[in-house]
């Protein structure tokens, strides 16, 4: 694989990033992943087709690869193919009706040819040529002279009817000499009810001193001042959870993402804003003084993000010795772990069969199927203690002194059960008012 030459890959907005279920990287130019949409199996398969002057063998490898991840996709999933296919299908479509539209553009190569040929063997069509544009709008690529179209998206032709609009946007500088080509698609889905976000009291405010004594001196308030917890628990549960409601606050119940681009600052935003605004200018007006603001405007942005950069490293190895620069580092290498993950978490499961179930309802019930296979299952080792004779035994109650041994032992911030905080409150917090 010459990681070099060749290349592909799929963006996504960050929203659609945990609807992930599965990531398959075929080559260094095939690549799909399927993802679930409120229960709507999408697929998105990114393609990378040789050049015109690539040998025949390679282009072939090329066709073959994509069958196969046509093949191993399930005919009721829905799939979108965005790629390179470096061929023309041409302008006009007789004899080609039930896969392409009129409105190609130029003539139609061997490349195109084959484009053609790969949409008849998997029931697609190109959702380019449906769809009649000003050339600005239908052409993809642009290099001197050269105007053409050899960026397609395909989809199958039982979801034509979804897709309602396909161009090229003028402007977007995604890559050199390309354009970004855009499609927009309408999924008729299943709206699930919204789960409710359970809001979380800042329990781990209790490390700074300040938070800490003003939260005991509250809870001692509401306790009336007592030194011996009250016989009722649940009443002294509710006690310490609306304490630190009022004394901490609650969080917002949402999973605090952290950005890659924590150097990302207003300069550099808008250094890119004005290099986006020449680009478009130039591509309206083609003239040597729009070429050379862009070319001045660019490489201004790639010294302004460079500085950004340093700028930011270097206050983080400044607060390395730190404890809060210790956290913004672990935080960091997490989140590079987690993005470096195809499927952060697990949402779907399949059934006996292998199909993926996308219902709240069928996915319980599958584990409900699979737990009481597992436990009812007969176990040789509940046969070997048939018989055997039971033990009773004195226990000591626990001592105190058993409890401040492991509290000092246990970690902070990890699963407490009933939402009355963990060792951030018996710890530390509690600490002089419970005996």
């Amino acid at each position: 694989m010459d990681s070099k030459r060749n290349g592909v890959g799929v963006v996504l907005k960050e929203e659609f990033v945990r609807n992930v279920l599965e990531v398959k990287r075929v080559s260094d130019r095939v690549m799909s992943l399927k993802l679930e949409i409120e229960g709507v199996m999408l697929n998105v398969v990114s393609g990378y087709a040789p050049q015109v002057g690539c040998e025949l063998e390679e282009k072939e490898k090329f066709w073959s690869e994509l069958d196969e991840v046509m093949e191993s996709i399930s005919t009721g999933e829905r799939v979108v193919i965005g790629a390179d296919f470096n061929g023309h299908v041409c302008e006009g479509n007789t004899g080609d009706e039930e896969v392409m539209g009129k409105f190609g553009v130029k003539e139609r190569n061997l490349e195109g040819q084959m484009v053609v040929d790969f949409a008849k063997r998997m029931d697609m069509g190109v959702v380019n040529t449906y769809f009649q544009k000003r050339e600005e709008h239908s052409v993809t690529y642009k290099s001197g002279g050269r105007r053409t179209q050899v960026d397609y998206i395909l989809c199958r032709r039982g979801n034509l009817k979804e897709i309602s609009d396909c161009k090229v946007v003028v402007g977007e500088s995604v890559a050199r000499q390309h354009r970004m080509v855009v499609c927009r698609m309408t999924l008729m889905v299943c709206k699930k009810k919204r789960s409710e976000i359970e809001k979380k009291t800042k329990w781990w405010k209790l490390e700074k001193e300040e938070c800490c004594e003003e939260f005991r001196q509250k809870l001692r308030q509401a306790l009336g001042g007592q030194v011996v917890l009250p016989d009722d628990w649940e009443t002294t549960a509710e006690v310490i959870r609306e304490t630190g409601r009022k004394v901490l606050g609650v969080s917002s119940g949402r999973r605090k993402e952290d950005k890659e681009t924590w150097w990302w600052n207003e300069e550099v935003q808008d250094s890119i804003q004005r290099k986006r605004l020449a680009k478009k200018k130039w591509d309206m007006g083609r003239t040597e003084e729009n070429r050379q603001e862009y070319k001045e405007l660019q490489c201004r942005v790639k010294r302004e993000v460079s500085k950004a950069k340093q700028k930011a490293y270097d206050e983080l190895y400044t607060r390395l010795d730190t404890r809060e620069g210790e956290k913004d580092l672990y935080r960091l290498a997490r989140q590079r772990d987690r993005d470096g993950k195809d499927v952060q978490q697990v949402r779907l499961i399949k059934d006996r069969d292998g199909r993926v179930l996308t219902s709240e309802e069928s996915v319980q019930r599958r584990w409900k199927e699979y737990f009481e296979e597992l436990m009812n299952e007969e176990n040789e080792r509940e046969k070997r203690v048939e018989g055997v004779n039971s033990v009773e035994q004195k226990v000591d109650k626990i001592r105190k002194d058993e409890v401040r041994k492991d509290l000092k032992r246990m970690k902070s911030g990890k699963a407490v059960g009933h939402p009355i905080g963990g060792l951030e409150v018996f710890g530390r917090g509690s600490s002089g008012i419970f005996s």
